[in-house]
């Protein structure tokens, strides 16, 4: 694919930008704070995968319930989800707007099966070579929705979107950066499966105007499509690390 030069300027402000976002001060009012509070890697992707499904809408509000959620996980994921706590609730209770316990119980029940015969997700990805495809985050989704469909006896698009050729995978590509990225500020980098060169843009309303203000995208749709285009840009820069602009894209126009 071919793009056409990035000037001196928008380098410099992207730059800039990622780096005065991507700093300590940033953990406290993100969804990534949530799973930086553990430490063994099963609760750190369990609250990654959680907390990046809760992430739409206001950030207030965002935080608010994942805590809620995390409460109700008992603090405890992992040991939570293994010993099956959440058929206890009910299944009409609501955790973040259309997010329910019904489908918190159909994420964790699928959930539950790949650790118990992998161990991690992480493990999980690595033996279905996730981290050997073009597009990892549609793989790693492909491969989990198989087994929550397998484990609930249908699918459910409110834990994870289905329509993969299509999808952004927002909410799973932030997901992926906070676990694969490894520069020690704001992401965690515990991931093994997935080399960090190959994560994609979180793509949202917000990244998208930006990015096209910019003259980083062109398409007008936020869709697969978009993301794929907006990363190969953000790659001719930082082919090593594209993601990291993620936070710049995010900066620009929203401050802190």
């Amino acid at each position: 694919m071919n793009h056409k030069k990035i000037s001196r300027e928008i380098v410099e402000l992207l730059d800039s930008e990622a780096e005065r976002i991507n700093c300590p001060a940033f953990i406290d009012k993100d969804p990534v704070q949530f799973p930086r509070r553990f430490e063994s890697l099963q609760d750190i992707e369990i609250v990654s995968f959680l907390a990046a499904m809760l992430a739409w809408g206001n950030r207030k509000m965002i935080c608010r319930d994942i805590e809620k959620l995390l409460s109700l996980l008992e603090y405890n994921p992992y040991k939570y989800m293994l010993d099956r706590g959440y058929e206890d609730l009910d299944p009409k209770l609501n955790i973040h707007r259309t997010f329910f316990a019904s489908h918190l119980k159909h994420f964790l029940r699928g959930l539950r099966a790949i650790y118990e015969k992998y161990g991690s997700l992480d493990a999980f990805a690595l033996t279905h070579k996730v981290g050997e495809s073009d597009a990892p985050a549609w793989k790693l989704v492909e491969e989990i929705n198989r087994i929550l469909e397998r484990e609930n006896g249908e699918a459910s698009s409110r834990c994870l979107p289905l329509n993969l050729k299509n999808s952004a995978l927002k909410r799973v590509n932030m997901a992926l950066r906070w676990l694969v990225r490894d520069d020690g500020i704001v992401d965690m980098g515990v991931w093994k499966s997935i080399p960090k060169h190959k994560l994609y843009i979180p793509l949202d309303v917000h990244v998208g105007n930006v990015s096209r203000e910019l003259g980083l995208l062109e398409r007008k749709a936020n869709d697969r499509r978009s993301v794929e285009e907006l990363t190969a840009c953000l790659r001719t820069l930082r082919p090593d690390d594209p993601a990291i602009y993620d936070f710049a894209l995010f900066g620009i126009g929203i401050g802190e």
